[in-house]
């Protein structure tokens, strides 16, 4: 009995045992598993804050002026907002030599910038080569991302500047010209601004869709080498009764390290225009005369070739008879390239003559007289 009551307790206490160390190890995963739920990861590298690259720098020779432009950065390199301002290293490389720091600024992110410098002299003479300007920025360490886009443009000495800048009034535009020679070798390039821009912030009229679209406030007109030898040329592209201010500058096209850039003159002095109307259509061309005799007496038919200005308003005719002077006959101009006159009378001959008028009254010269005779009833 005592040998059996001890074997049952036996298996009993190992069967607890067992149950114990498999509970024991249920637990341990479960809270295992729990605390690995609450533990942080491996930790992350801190942000070193490096503003990204600027991507869009520009730069522009005008005479020994360099202008350059780019957008400052938004963000750093872990996609964060920049919040302080950066402090940004610009600097110029003439192959091969090292980028050298030629200002040290600070900027605010997201900004729109803009720097300039006047070549020294060394750039500022010689034959023609590549001249490297780059933006660097920075972390409060001293850090970077790195360099900026390259803005290129051209050392050397620039073309001389244009002296002598004028402007006339033409009927088919401003005429410019300026003190030149033969030997022009050099493009020449026009800058041309409005003066008087359109004030109104009404709306485009529906009405009017074939009204021309407004100006730009600022053009170019670049004549070419070849024109420019002669000194002068003609824009066309005024408006009559608008103002403009006109600058030249002489324009290099230089070939390095096989991209072909522009090497740009200083600009001259400004001369200024007010684009007037004060030129009269065109004399009226082919004026012919029939006469002729019918039930209601006899008259006179004119017609003559029609005038093509954008603001002609019309003709006014002209009769002479053959001893006296000339008499209107139109007390308005006539729209049409035509005129009928029944206030002839038969066995006489008459002188006729034409002009045109624009909208601003200025009328043309007489046009070739044209001469016919009545016939006798």
């Amino acid at each position: 009995m005592g040998r059996e009551f001890g074997h049952s307790v036996g298996k009993a206490g190992w069967a607890a045992v067992l149950t114990a160390a498999i509970g024991a190890s249920l637990l341990g995963l479960g809270l295992g598993s729990l605390a690995g739920c609450g533990t942080p990861g491996a930790p992350l590298p801190p942000s070193l804050n490096l503003p990204l690259a600027v991507n869009n720098l520009t730069a522009i020779r005008t005479g020994n002026r360099i202008a350059l432009t780019w957008t400052m950065p938004r963000r750093n390199t872990d996609k964060l907002l920049l919040k302080e301002s950066v402090p940004v290293r610009i600097c110029r490389q003439t192959e091969p030599s090292a980028c050298e720091t030629i200002a040290e600024l600070l900027l605010p992110p997201a900004a729109a910038e803009s720097f300039a410098e006047t070549l020294p002299p060394a750039l500022a003479s010689g034959a023609p080569r590549a001249l490297s300007y780059f933006v660097e920025l920075k972390n409060a360490h001293g850090r970077s991302a790195g360099l900026s886009n390259p803005a290129i443009v051209v050392a050397g000495q620039a073309p001389a500047p244009i002296e002598g800048l004028a402007a006339e009034m033409h009927k088919e535009g401003v005429a410019l010209h300026w003190t030149g020679s033969a030997t022009e070798k050099t493009a020449v390039r026009l800058h041309r601004t409005l003066l008087t821009p359109p004030t109104s912030s009404k709306p485009k009229d529906q009405s009017n869709l074939l009204a021309p679209p407004p100006e730009p406030l600022e053009q170019n007109l670049l004549v070419d080498a070849a024109s420019a030898r002669g000194a002068q040329t003609l824009d066309r592209a005024i408006r009559f009764g608008q103002s403009y201010e006109y600058r030249a500058q002489r324009v290099a096209r230089v070939t390095t390290e096989g991209k072909t850039l522009e090497l740009a003159g200083e600009l001259s002095a400004p001369v200024r225009i007010e684009a007037l109307d004060i030129f009269p259509p065109a004399v009226p061309l082919g004026l012919a005369a029939v006469a002729s005799q019918g039930e209601g007496g006899a008259s006179i038919d004119l017609n003559w070739q029609p005038g093509t200005e954008m603001d002609l308003a019309g003709y006014i005719v002209y009769r002479c008879e053959a001893e006296g002077a000339c008499k209107r006959l139109t007390d308005k101009p006539a729209l049409a390239p035509a005129f009928h006159d029944a206030e002839v009378q038969p066995g006489r001959s008459y002188r006729y003559a034409v002009t045109a008028v624009d909208r601003e009254g200025h009328e043309s010269a007489r046009s070739a007289e044209t001469q016919e005779s009545v016939p006798e009833r």
